[in-house]
């Protein structure tokens, strides 16, 4: 089959480029023609040569600024399918202009003109309150498809150039700010800890503005202002090195429990030890043997010093995660469950 999917600019350094790279992996690796539709693509053309089979984006003002949904329906009234993922139906947060789609009637209008795509999707469950009204409102069903590792990219090999006792992966985002600054930065004092990421100093965070501005406004110059700070080919390194790799959600996946970020399963399918913040959905997947969760701060410390004391205890939990990312957690997983809903739509 042949795969288009949207990545306004492939120059990000935020989760759309990993989830990209993961289903890109998984879609060439098994035979598939793959390619991304960025802002510097004439989506005319890019639809009449490459003839996609299905149409992957996102319904959000940036991914919409790149397209002509009146151009999409003939393809999609001639055979393409158009999976679109959505954000959630009731608002999370309100910080930061996260609101829900609930209270985007524009975006609504064009779902409900069959302009948006044949299918809807996001990682959160389908009894999840916070989508909750989708369907009633909308007429279309919404699908459950969970982010996952790329087994292409994530797999098991030590090296002593990332060895330490606890290492951390992620970019300084304002809703982890208050929990890295309780439960990240005070390890530091009492181990050796290595914090791979960007976003971490005031100047960067600027840049970060910078280009996120030119990202939208398609400026070549400013959109690549920033690189990722870990190489892609490393990180799988500092997983599977680290006696202890961190996971760190936003304040509301804890606070509600909802969804959960693809670190989740970078860092097992790594062979790495993870120990992760409360998320109360992670239970659904992952049981006591296969993740360590910590469901306060109190027990966060205690894992970590009794852990690092005790580095023969993680084996288990290794050998258990593993097995299970890699047998149904994979990217591979995911876009068979792509093809399960465009051959019954």
């Amino acid at each position: 089959m042949r795969i288009l999917y949207q990545i306004p600019s492939l120059e990000t350094i935020y989760a759309a480029k990993f989830i990209y790279l993961g289903y890109k992996s998984a879609f060439e690796e098994d035979g598939h023609a793959f390619r991304p539709l960025t802002a510097n693509d004439d989506l005319r053309h890019t639809l009449e040569s490459f003839e996609p089979d299905i149409f992957i984006t996102s319904l959000n003002e940036y991914n919409l600024k790149f397209l002509d949904l009146s151009l999409l329906k003939k393809f999609r009234e001639n055979g393409m399918r158009m999976f679109t993922q959505i954000r959630p139906w009731k608002t999370q947060t309100t910080q930061y202009g996260a609101v829900g789609l609930s209270e985007c009637p524009s975006l609504i209008k064009l779902i409900k003109e069959n302009l948006a795509g044949d299918v809807f999707f996001h990682w959160l469950e389908q009894d999840d309150p916070f989508m909750d009204g989708f369907e009633k409102e909308t007429g279309y069903p919404f699908h459950t498809i969970l982010l996952a590792a790329d087994k292409c990219r994530f797999f098991y090999e030590y090296d002593k150039n990332f060895a330490c006792d606890i290492s951390f992966v992620g970019n300084y985002l304002p809703r982890k700010k208050a929990f890295i600054d309780k439960h990240l930065t005070p390890l530091k004092k009492q181990y050796s800890v290595n914090i791979y990421g960007n976003d971490w100093t005031f100047f960067n965070r600027i840049l970060g503005f910078v280009q996120k501005g030119g990202q939208y406004l398609n400026i070549p110059y400013l959109k690549q202002l920033r690189t990722i700070t870990l190489p892609l080919e490393d990180e799988h390194k500092v997983f599977s090195s680290s006696l202890i790799s961190l996971n760190i959600h936003e304040e509301h996946q804890r606070k509600y429990g909802s969804d959960f970020n693809e670190r989740t399963f970078k860092i097992i399918a790594s062979g790495g030890f993870e120990i992760c913040d409360h998320v109360k959905g992670l239970r659904k997947y992952f049981s006591e043997e296969e993740l360590v969760i910590a469901e306060n701060t109190e027990e966060w410390y205690d894992k970590i010093s009794f852990f690092i004391q005790n580095p023969e205890k993680r084996k288990p939990f290794i050998e258990k995660g593993m097995c299970k990312v890699m047998s149904e957690h994979t990217y591979h997983n995911r876009i068979q469950d792509f093809f399960y809903i465009y051959h019954n739509l």
